[in-house]
């Protein structure tokens, strides 16, 4: 029995960063071995046990066998003969494809170390092919190591997956899982770059492919393409260290303008409305969770009057709060906020632009939850309507008086 850590700890100790839990795999060893020793097996479609100290995973040496389309086709074989070579020629790219023994030595038989060094994201082997979650993961590694280029035989490749429908056999719950990962990478624009140069964006997005070459009003958005400015935007949200909800918001904003007329161009009016109906009809298609998708609809609705507060009265302030469910849902609403500063900062030369806007909304948000809403309900009488309006009315009068 040999043990190995492998994967993505070998490469971040080798670039120096910090990583979380350690994968190990164990070469020359049974399932009745392992539980000899103490381990728990935990494994589904190939054997994994948990150490009986640590906890940690650790993973028979195993090869892999494509026998249907997308995800879950796949044969596993694990058993004692399989060599550490054999197993780590099943991985993605070559900078996951390297182990350490317990001394610290390095075994890289795909050139992993080097393309670390060059900064090129490159497949193991054709068997890259046989998985399209694979493509996901590539994009996802692109936002985070966005200083690596993608190796053109790789970018081919997945061009050729893409064309013979391997994408389409996606099941939406890990299309979600990986988009939501390369979302919290330092650079998520990335991703989408990356899904877009290989076609796969427009199977599995099609709503938010059809950004690009949409134009905008120059004196607006000075980067004019709607798809240059969400990947602007998506960057900025990243700046902003915002949290995953934001990030989706920020992703689904205007999808709207994809479907302007383009006798309309470059206004969009009517955007927002109709961005809310394609948003929704991704968030159910990718099974979105609800915090997501509740300030996706949210922004899409409503960014362009959150960009406006400065103009508005206590009032619009108000039914703007309202319409965002601010006053019950205060921390969705600071993800709302995010997302809007971060399309606001997502426009050539305004990365470092001041959002005023913010200060001012959760001055009136601040104001208005003051108000003893049960004290106002119950000098209103028992009718629910005269109940909201009274309400209503206590909230933008504490506005009024906040802001004056």
């Amino acid at each position: 029995m040999r043990i190995y850590t492998v994967g993505g700890c070998v490469r971040d100790r080798l670039l120096g960063r910090a990583h979380g839990d350690r994968d190990w795999v164990v070469v020359g060893a049974t399932p009745e071995q392992m539980l000899a020793a103490g381990f728990t097996p935990v494994g589904k479609e190939f054997p994994v046990f948990l150490h009986p100290v640590t906890r940690e995973e650790y993973a028979l040496a195993r090869t892999e066998r494509k026998r249907a389309p997308g995800y879950h086709g796949f044969v596993f074989h694990a058993a004692p003969d399989v060599t550490l070579e054999q197993d780590l020629a099943r991985r993605d790219l070559t900078i996951n494809a390297m182990a350490m023994d317990e001394t610290g030595a390095l075994i890289d038989p795909f050139g992993g170390r080097h393309d670390l060094e060059a900064k090129v994201l490159r497949h193991v082997s054709d068997a890259f092919a046989e998985d399209p979650v694979r493509i996901l993961r590539l994009a996802r590694f692109a936002a985070r190591f966005h200083d690596f280029t993608v190796a053109p035989e790789t970018l081919a490749l997945a061009r050729r997956m893409v064309a013979a429908g391997e994408v389409d056999a996606l099941v939406p719950e890990r299309v979600w899982q990986e988009l939501a990962r390369g979302l919290m990478e330092p650079r998520p624009s990335r991703m989408f770059e990356v899904l877009r140069d290989c076609g796969a964006l427009a199977r599995l997005l099609p709503e938010v492919d059809r950004l690009w070459g949409v134009p905008q009003r120059a004196e607006v958005h000075p980067e004019v393409d709607t798809g240059a400015h969400l990947l602007l935007v998506l960057d900025a949200a990243a700046a902003l260290d915002a949290a995953l909800p934001a990030r989706f918001a920020a992703l689904l904003h205007d999808l709207g303008k994809g479907s302007t007329p383009r006798e309309l161009w470059p206004r969009h009016p009517g955007h927002e409305q109709r961005g809310v109906e394609l948003a929704r009809a991704v968030c159910e298609r990718l099974r979105v969770p609800a915090e997501c998708r509740d300030v996706a609809l949210v922004v899409a609705r409503e960014h362009g009057h959150v960009h406006r507060a400065l103009e508005l009265d206590a009032e619009a302030l108000v039914e703007l709060l309202e319409r965002c469910d601010a006053l019950r849902r205060p921390a969705l609403f600071a993800h709302v906020l995010d997302a809007c500063e971060a399309d606001f900062r997502g426009r050539t030369g305004y990365a470092d632009a001041s959002y005023p806007q913010r200060a001012r909304l959760l001055s009136a948000l601040a104001a208005a939850r003051l108000i003893d809403a049960g004290a106002v309900a119950a000098s209103a009488g028992p009718d629910g309507a005269a109940i909201a309006r009274a309400v209503h009315a206590a909230r933008v009068e504490a506005v009024r008086s906040a802001l004056s």
